[in-house]
Formats: C-alpha cells, sequence, structure tokens
C-alpha cells in the first residue's frame, strides 16, 4: 500500500473528524468502512492496470484507493464540495487519480471518457436508477458498470421475467447488459449505518443490442409498466385495440410476463418494424 488503509473505522471516524465531516443525508452518503468488500468490488470489476475507471462519489477516497491500487487510472466525480480538500490528502501521491467536481448528471461523459472504461461505485440511493438509466441510455464506450446499490434496486435490475419486482428498470438494464447480484453488503459495513442492506450488481454492458427503435421500445415499455394489474390490450389501448390484437402476443398477458425479446417483437410491430433477437 502507498498510504495507510481508508476503508476501517478508526481511519474514516480519524478524517471525518479532522476535516469536520457528517454524511449529508441528502446526498445519500455512508461512507464504507470495510477492507474486506472494497477488496471484493475491485475483484467484481475484474480490474487490470491501466484501465479507464469512472468512479461517481468518490467520498473519502476509501473505494477510489482500492480501485487505484488495483492499477486503475480513476476519474472520479464529485457533488460534495466540501470532499476535494479530503481527497487531495487521502488521495494524494496516486498519479493515477483525476478529480472532477460536479454532477454525474451534468458532466459531458463523452468528453470526459473518451475511451473504453468501466464504472465502479458506490451509488447514492436517491438516486440510483436515474444515474443507471444515464448510463446506459448515452452509447457510451462503457463495458462494465459494478454498483453498490440498496439490494431492492439490485433484486430489480436483475430480475426475470414473471417475478412480481419485474418492472421497467428490470428491462432498462437487460436490455442493455448482462446482469447480476455479485454479493450483499450488510449495513454494519458502513458509517453511519444504512436501514438497508446493500449489494453489488455487476453490468456486463453488451456492444449489439436487440434490434428495434429505442425510443419507440422504451414508450412500449413503460406503457406496458404504468399499471402493472392491467392486460396489455388494455395499458397499450393508445396504440389501437385492434393493432395491438394483430401483434401475435397473448394480450391477455401483463407486461411482468414478458421477456425482452417479446417486448422487441411487440414495439416493431407496433411501429411496422421486423423484430430481431438479443446477440
Amino acid at each position: 500500500m502507498l498510504h495507510p488503509l481508508i476503508a476501517n473505522p478508526s481511519a474514516t471516524r480519524h478524517i471525518l473528524k479532522k476535516f469536520k465531516l457528517r454524511a449529508v443525508k441528502g446526498l445519500g452518503q455512508n461512507f464504507l468502512i470495510d477492507a474486506e468488500v472494497v477488496r471484493k468490488i475491485v475483484e467484481a470489476a475484474d480490474i487490470c492496470a491501466g484501465e479507464e475507471v469512472l468512479e461517481i462519489g468518490a467520498g473519502i477516497g476509501t473505494l477510489t484507493q482500492g480501485l487505484l491500487e488495483a492499477g486503475a487510472n480513476v476519474t472520479a466525480v464529485e457533488l460534495d464540495k466540501k470532499l476535494p480538500a479530503v481527497l487531495k490528502e487521502t488521495l494524494a501521491g496516486y498519479e493515477n487519480f483525476r478529480l472532477v467536481e460536479g454532477d454525474i448528471l451534468k458532466v459531458n461523459l463523452s468528453e470526459l471518457m473518451p475511451r473504453r472504461f468501466k464504472v465502479v461505485a458506490n451509488l447514492p440511493y436517491y438516486i440510483t436508477t436515474q444515474i443507471l438509466l444515464t448510463l446506459l441510455e448515452k452509447n457510451l464506450p462503457v463495458t462494465k458498470i459494478v454498483t453498490m446499490v440498496q439490494r431492492e434496486v439490485a433484486e430489480r435490475m436483475t430480475a426475470a421475467p414473471g417475478s412480481k419486482i419485474y418492472g421497467a428498470l428490470s428491462v432498462a438494464v437487460q436490455f442493455r447488459a448482462e446482469s447480476r447480484i455479485a454479493f450483499d453488503v450488510p449495513p454494519e459495513c458502513f458509517l453511519p449505518s444504512p436501514e438497508v442492506t446493500s449489494s453489488v450488481v455487476v453490468c456486463d454492458v453488451r456492444n449489439k443490442n436487440l434490434d428495434v427503435d429505442e425510443d419507440f421500445f422504451f414508450k412500449v415499455v413503460r406503457m406496458a409498466f404504468a399499471q402493472r394489474r392491467k392486460t396489455l390490450l388494455n395499458s397499450l389501448a393508445s396504440f389501437g385495440r385492434d393493432r395491438v390484437l394483430k401483434s401475435g402476443i397473448d394480450v391477455s398477458r401483463r407486461a411482468e410476463t414478458l421477456s425482452l425479446e417479446e417486448f422487441a417483437a411487440l414495439s416493431n410491430f407496433l411501429a411496422g418494424k421486423t423484430a430481431s433477437t438479443i446477440e
């Protein structure tokens, strides 16, 4: 190690006290204090020396340090204006670290990360879905996304068709990536401890998706899930009930039962296109 390990309770408390910091609830801050969890996240990201990594919310540098020690070139986007001064000290001497102050939802990611990169982050729970969809929808050269999220969100991201929690987020994530839950992280691994269990989700982003008009595809998905208890015939009635009936899909089914391929076939039919399959 180039530096003392940040990922432990005493070091974290020392840093917070020195810089007079407290976790900002509005920013979803909970500081990771378990070195084994850091190690497992870095391992799940399959980091190779020299790889470009985007971290969203570096905090005091706990996970960042693990990524830097693995040899990654880390670009961290941090919203909290108090933390750059902290990171300047906790990560001093790491030449493979770059800090960008700003909002991840407002930063021009194409300019910031022009080459192939991975995302590794402990995402703030209040804005997890918005960040994930931003990363997946902008056609960025991202190859893998490893995120720590609330367990409930992780289950929705990876849910299979037919599950009660399978929904629009499940379709959005699985449309662009192969996703799986790597492991759970209990509340006591954080300071302060959150009220929920967290999970680390690994998303391997695909180079090619279903052959669909994406805007139209997700319009169909959103409408289908807007009122989950409705059948497809009723939830998609605005496209014309006769047209929906001719789609070849059993329209007495509900949205939660349709696979990605079935959503693609349905949206392509409604758009006048021919369906394809995932490669």
